[in-house]
């Protein structure tokens, strides 16, 4: 499970997820990405599920990137406490995950294979999302 080994603050406000990606935007290291059509918390336990999915179709054979790393905490209070009493402690972490963000990468399998192994992480997300190819160097929003 993902989390970070330490940070300034143990609670955060929860914000807002407004407007899009603007960086992790396109598929930079793999051949094929899988993006994030709207925008969602994407929980360490879910990250770690989709990349179990990803190896195991692909019999451990290629390379998967993951580009998320869940470093908010959610607090959450005890079931049925009473209102007030400051604020929850942190249950568990979430990478807060905007619309063109691309989350996971594949390499060196074939196209059917890695777009299989996409379809099947893409089921243990809470997001709609969608697959995308590397573009050519030449595009603009590469390297």
């Amino acid at each position: 499970m993902l989390l970070p080994k330490r940070v300034k603050y143990r609670r955060v406000q929860r914000g807002r997820m407004k407007g899009k990606a603007t960086r992790g935007n396109f598929v930079s290291y793999g051949e094929f990405g899988l993006m994030a059509a709207e925008p969602c918390w994407i929980t360490s336990n879910q990250i770690e599920a989709a990349r179990i999915a990803m190896t195991r179709y692909t019999k451990r054979g290629g390379q998967v990137w993951i580009k998320i790393f869940p470093d908010k905490p959610i607090t959450e209070k005890p079931a049925e406490t009473r209102m007030g009493s400051g604020k929850g402690s942190p249950e568990y972490w979430v990478a807060v995950v905007k619309p063109g963000r691309v989350m996971f990468e594949i390499a060196g399998v074939s196209e059917e294979v890695a777009r299989e192994a996409l379809r099947l992480a893409s089921h243990k997300l809470p997001c709609k999302t969608k697959i995308v190819k590397r573009e050519d160097e030449n595009e603009t929003g590469g390297e």
